[in-house]
């Protein structure tokens, strides 16, 4: 029985429970975003899977015509992420990872990795994807990147990754992982519903959270979420309920975390999308 490693939060002693790939256990067909060989590496070191091209860099180094390309992706519908808000998140996030096809923006994410409470986390704090019929091909690879990071930043170590959401498609983001919640017919834990309290406080919106539905009350102000749909998307099975209250005109969200699982991450399988489904 492999031994639990040290960042391993007691309430997560137990059975994991991991969110399938979309259309399977690979996320790009013959080209997985995790494997570093010639035919899938660009010389600037970012990866290419197919005919995109993902890489990340620090906030501060986004041009303005980046900021106006990322604001183009939801302009005209919700959640409408325009240049004021996207420039602030550059003050608000470390790094900024942007996935193309061609020369053509098919997504973006800020993130950052820190230590909450001493754990290894990689925190999403605003994404959006294009809503094409490669949305997930896409996704998988913003997140892929990030994973990549994550390993190297906290080596032999699970790292939980959190975010927010505003529709159940985007849970599909959780893919791989162990542990998500909130997740269907599953009763938060304490220390579960401790993170959704932090997460929520290092979103900017102490007090605001429910700990047991894990839903986040807006205040009608734009609000970062990670921002994921496409004509080929659909929700993961029996996760609309946990979304069925929210109120997107006033902005609430859905705080959200699972565990990427450190052999996963070190063996570069969560990255690529090869992590066996349980």
């Amino acid at each position: 029985m492999r031994a639990l490693p040290k960042s391993l939060p007691p309430s997560r002693v137990g059975v994991v429970l991991r969110v399938p790939y979309p259309g399977g256990e690979t996320c790009c067909g013959r080209s997985h975003p995790g494997h570093d060989g010639p035919d899938n590496q660009s010389s600037g070191g970012a990866h290419r899977a197919m005919s995109f091209e993902v890489g990340t860099k620090d906030c501060t180094a986004l041009s303005d015509a980046e900021l106006a390309e990322m604001a183009d992706l939801c302009v005209d519908r919700e959640p409408g992420f325009d240049i004021g808000f996207l420039s602030k998140q550059c003050e608000e996030w470390v790094l900024v990872t942007l996935a193309r096809e061609g020369s053509k923006l098919r997504g973006y994410a800020f993130a950052t990795l820190e230590r909450i409470g001493g754990t290894p986390s990689l925190l999403v704090g605003v994404a959006t994807v294009d809503r094409t019929a490669k949305a997930e091909q896409a996704l998988r690879l913003l997140l892929g990147d990030q994973y990549r990071r994550a390993v190297l930043a906290f080596p032999d170590e699970d790292v939980l990754v959190g975010t927010r959401l505003a529709a159940p498609q985007a849970y599909q983001a959780f893919s791989g992982l162990a542990d998500v919640v909130p997740r269907p017919g599953h009763k938060a834990s304490g220390e579960e519903r401790a993170w959704g309290r932090r997460l929520a406080k290092r979103f900017g919106a102490e007090g605001r959270i429910d700990d047991r539905t894990f839903v986040l009350t807006g205040d009608g102000m734009p609000t970062g979420a990670l921002d994921f749909g496409g004509p080929k998307v659909s929700a993961p099975e029996q996760v609309e309920p946990l979304f069925k209250g929210l109120n997107l005109k006033r902005a609430d969200r859905i705080v959200a975390f699972a565990w990427a699982m450190a052999e996963d991450l070190a063996s570069g399988a969560l990255a690529s999308g090869r992590v066996a489904r349980h």
